[in-house]
């Protein structure tokens, strides 16, 4: 396969990337940049996602063939996670969207960046030559929406750091993946970008992403959003996990978001936060699905099929008296997803209780939680009060968070399937 003269950057992301044997090694993420003395841009490698979500530097040396179909390498990979230098920069997060001014052979006027060519030069070296812009402001004849291709030298705003620049190219990568994905795409960004983008999110995704980012990128992200927007954004987490963040913020910011939060919300929040950092208080939600005990098997099923329920809360139901919102009424047991997987869907699921499980006082240390899960196999556990009054449930997760290194996500882990890179190298 020949590599043609010019590819776009924007149509590479997604592309598989293969070994000479052509067996797949791992996805185009990105488009690595640096910029040249006289400001010119010139691509000096490619982000590759490869096996376990890892993204590696593939330099463009190693590139044999490219095109928006497939893109082959040498075999050599670096399984080095990648580090972005200080004098790089990453197309697709970084650049496009960006507004720049036309030249007057182009109609003059500011346009928006959707994507970058570059031409492969004498030397191996692939310049940015073209660029596809789309039009932003009408002017003389030219039509505001038209898009056009134009010389990469004749435009300004290029090169630069760009306030309020946009993010609908990036967004459009990140559609599809999960939260955790997301949250380390805009770890790996600068700060100022990351902000940028989050920002682009709904409210609903940006909320389950910042519960999966680091409390820091996650301050970072809420502290710079209006107060308005943040306090919706709290809204939509589930309550440990704002609190979490809210517990991170400064006092005059978090009492003003929770001034602004719904009500109720804001009071699950209040109550968590009042509990240790390393107590069951502290990592239970106060919103696991519970039912009361008359409740049938098939609603209980619906309930637990819900989108916005962690996969660890959907194997158990609570079955509580009256009422049945945190703190509810006596505390009765719980019923298993495998038990009412097996019993007729019109049955109560009072008849399926298990009423001998496990259970931990709100202060009772992250170490006996954990002590509690593992004796028993268990990926919730209810939180009780004195009363037997049910106030939440810790999860599996959330105890995994609290043991894990504060850096986890950072863990650069070594990658131990020798078949995915033959020859691999461990520098850049």
């Amino acid at each position: 396969m020949s590599t043609p003269s010019r590819v776009f950057a924007a149509r590479l992301a997604g592309t598989a990337v293969f070994d000479p044997n052509r067996d797949r090694v791992g996805k185009v993420h990105d488009v690595v940049v640096v910029e040249r003395t006289n400001g010119a841009l010139r691509a000096v490698g490619l982000v590759v996602e490869v096996a376990g979500r890892r993204r590696v530097f593939v330099p463009l040396s190693r590139v044999t063939s490219m095109d928006p179909g497939a893109v082959i390498t040498t075999g050599l990979l670096n399984m080095r996670r990648f580090e972005q230098r200080g004098n790089e920069r990453q197309v697709v997060a970084e650049l496009l969207d960006r507004t720049i001014t036309l030249a007057e052979k182009d109609g003059g006027g500011q346009a928006r960046l959707e994507d970058i060519g570059f031409e492969l030069r004498r030397g191996r070296d692939w310049d940015a030559t073209k660029l596809f812009v789309r039009r932003t402001a009408s002017r003389g004849l030219f039509r505001r929406g038209e898009t056009l291709v134009v010389e990469a030298d004749s435009v300004l705003g290029l090169q630069g750091t760009q306030e309020n620049q946009g993010a609908a190219s990036l967004i459009a990568t990140l559609d599809g993946l999960k939260a955790a994905d997301v949250a380390e795409v805009l770890h790996d960004l600068p700060g100022t970008r990351r902000v940028e983008v989050a920002s682009e999110l709904d409210d609903e995704r940006l909320a389950d992403v910042l519960e999966e980012l680091s409390e820091e990128d996650s301050v970072e992200i809420l502290t710079a959003l209006e107060s308005d927007r943040a306090a919706r954004v709290l809204d939509a987490m589930q309550p440990d996990d704002a609190a979490d963040l809210v517990g991170e913020l400064p006092e005059d910011t978090a009492r003003e978001l929770l001034e602004l939060m719904e009500p109720e919300e804001a009071d699950d929040v209040r109550r968590l936060l009042a509990y240790g950092e390393h107590t069951a208080g502290g990592l239970m939600t106060t919103e696991p699905v519970i039912l009361g005990p008359e409740a049938t098997i098939a609603s209980a099923l619906a309930h637990v099929r819900r989108r916005d329920l962690a996969p660890a809360l959907a194997t158990l139901v609570f079955v509580a008296r009256p009422p049945l919102e945190t703190p509810t009424g006596r505390f009765l047991g719980v019923v298993h997803l495998q038990a009412m997987l097996r019993e007729p869907p019109h049955d109560a699921v009072g008849t399926l209780l298990d009423s001998d499980v496990e259970w931990v006082l709100p202060t009772d240390p992250l170490g006996k939680v954990t002590r509690l899960m593992a004796t028993y196999n268990m990926t919730a556990l209810p939180v009780l009060d004195g009363e037997r009054r049910l106030l939440g449930a810790v999860s599996a997760d959330d105890v995994l968070d609290r043991l894990l290194p504060d850096d986890w996500r950072d863990a650069d882990d070594e990658v131990t399937d020798a078949s995915l890179t033959p020859g691999v190298t461990r520098g850049r």
